[in-house]
């Protein structure tokens, strides 16, 4: 699995936080891993998500909107250009 992508978006959001900083504008990326949604097929692929988290357990959409709530609240305006890692553990 290439790191291409991640790089790249870690560019844009670095480029875009440079870009609108002057006017107030925060630029944050949430990466949510292994969640518990209809998106996540069933059986092993949970497992292996779960088995990689030091939690042993994949995540609730709950906890990843908990972390999006907080990035788009005033207590997180200090962090701009950022890509945040909701993955329980996992990155």
């Amino acid at each position: 699995m290439s790191s291409e992508p991640r790089q790249d978006l870690a560019q844009l959001v670095r480029s875009l936080a440079r870009e609108l900083g002057a006017r107030n504008v925060t630029i944050k990326v949430l990466s949510p891993g292994f969640t518990d949604t209809d998106m996540l097929s069933e059986g092993e692929v949970r497992a292996y998500g779960a088995s990689l988290s030091p939690f042993n357990r994949i995540g609730t959409p709950q906890e990843v909107a908990d972390v999006s709530a907080f990035l788009a609240s005033d207590a997180a305006r200090w962090l701009t250009g950022q890509n945040l890692q909701a993955g329980g553990g996992v990155v």
